[in-house]
């Protein structure tokens, strides 16, 4: 499959010059920027003139399969908006709703919402699944080089779980100077109805899960991760949605206090960073994007399925080319390089290839960050939907170690 995905690319990018005459000769030659709902408008529509808008309502079906849910199936909407004022920078809500056929249900509403003239910076995060997926134990030594073992089959080290989860995070932030933001936010996690599936204690068999909360004394059923963080913030990006300059900077630490008996005190601290270079002032979405971040627990234990897992940013889009959480860990560092260049010139098109690295670590088995770092690659297609916000519906594929995976999106990975 992946060599079908580059032959395509390879031939989009030595090929753009005649895929501009091509589609020239249906749309103005000028090469402003067209949408896919432009670009099939009739040769004698009548075009007006509009100011630009201030808001973008985005309605997408999605349909899609993921080992950890199998297929399914729901809608999401994206608003994306901002103030009147020219310097106001554009926020996005987000909500999905999806149904899978391993009888899951997953209500997602996220939010980067910034007012008072960029002035107040708003980033939350709430979940309530009705959820199955397997774990794959601690670090990022779980799975083999492939050369070493290319029979290796991920579904050998699945541990199925069943359980709710129901999140609440939520910050605030507020602009000190130019781009930096200080704040805090209130952050809730909790994990309920917890069924081990593996797990059978009188005869010997135990999990991943059950063993690590038998180690530091948590439920096996029902645990809680309630706190506050303190949040620091830099973003010169120019646009949220699809940045093609600037820099995104965050430090987020949140003390996790001991309030019921299933719930212990606990530190834990997450950095992040965006970087967006543009690469030719002439194309203005040829630019190379960098994220990195890590998550780390700087003091006391928290629960098994709360530890840093690839797949469980806040969007969801770390991780491409594995199954979200299949790499957990005390201490998880993730790193993505990306480079976004133009296939037509009226933006219609446009392209990426990426590769990502993970390394997590495992402190009951001695496993240090950085002594095994699993690598992915992808590629992939973006289709221009909106002019104003920049928002692309996103079709990208990548293969890990022993793994890979089809995703859909709107809006840019980071």
């Amino acid at each position: 499959m992946i060599k079908y995905l580059i032959s395509f690319f390879v031939c989009f990018i030595l090929n753009q010059n005649v895929i501009y005459a091509q589609i020239a000769t249906d749309i103005d030659n000028s090469c402003t920027p067209k949408t896919i709902f432009e670009l099939f408008n009739k040769k004698d529509s009548i075009l007006m003139v509009k100011p630009v808008k201030n808001s973008f309502l985005l309605v997408m079906p999605v349909i899609g399969f993921q080992p950890a849910t199998g297929l399914n199936f729901g809608a999401a909407i994206q608003y994306t908006f901002k103030g009147r004022d020219v310097l106001d920078k554009y926020s996005s809500t987000n909500l999905g709703l999806i149904f899978t056929t391993k009888k899951q249900l997953l209500l997602n509403v996220k939010n980067n919402i910034l007012l008072s003239d960029n002035k107040l910076y708003l980033s939350g995060d709430y979940r309530l699944y009705v959820f199955t997926q397997p774990n794959y134990g601690l670090g990022t030594n779980n799975i083999p080089k492939y050369n070493k073992d290319p029979d290796f089959d991920i579904t050998s080290i699945e541990e199925p779980m069943d359980y709710n989860y129901f999140k609440f995070h939520q910050t605030a932030s507020w602009e000190l100077k130019k781009h930096f933001y200080v704040g805090g936010g209130i952050e809730l996690d909790w994990y309920s109805t917890i069924v081990d599936t593996n797990l059978d204690v009188n005869n010997g068999i135990y999990t991943n899960h059950y063993e690590y909360s038998i180690l530091y004394g948590f439920n096996t059923n029902e645990y809680f991760v309630n706190g506050l963080s303190l949040n620091l913030i830099y973003d010169s990006r120019d646009n949220q949605i699809n940045t093609r300059k600037g820099w995104y900077a965050k430090l987020n630490y949140r003390f996790n206090a001991d309030l019921f008996n299933e719930q212990s005190a606990s530190n834990v601290l997450y950095s992040e960073l965006r970087y967006f270079l543009p690469l030719d002032s002439k194309k203005e979405n040829f630019v190379l994007g960098i994220w990195a971040y890590g998550q780390f627990v700087t003091k006391g234990v928290v629960p098994y399925l709360n530890l840093p897992s690839i797949g469980w940013d806040q969007r969801s889009r770390s991780g491409e080319g594995y199954t979200q959480g299949l790499f957990r860990g005390n201490s998880l560092a993730y790193f993505q390089a990306e480079l976004r260049f133009p296939i037509t010139c009226n933006q219609f098109l446009s392209g990426t290839v990426f590769t990502n690295l993970t390394t997590a670590s495992n402190e009951i088995n001695n496993i240090r960050l950085l002594q095994y770092i699993q690598p992915a690659f992808g590629l992939g297609l973006r289709i221009l939907i909106d002019k104003a916000t920049r928002t692309n519906l996103v079709l990208d594929y990548a293969v890990g170690n022993h793994s890979k995976g089809f995703y859909l999106n709107a809006g840019e990975t980071f």
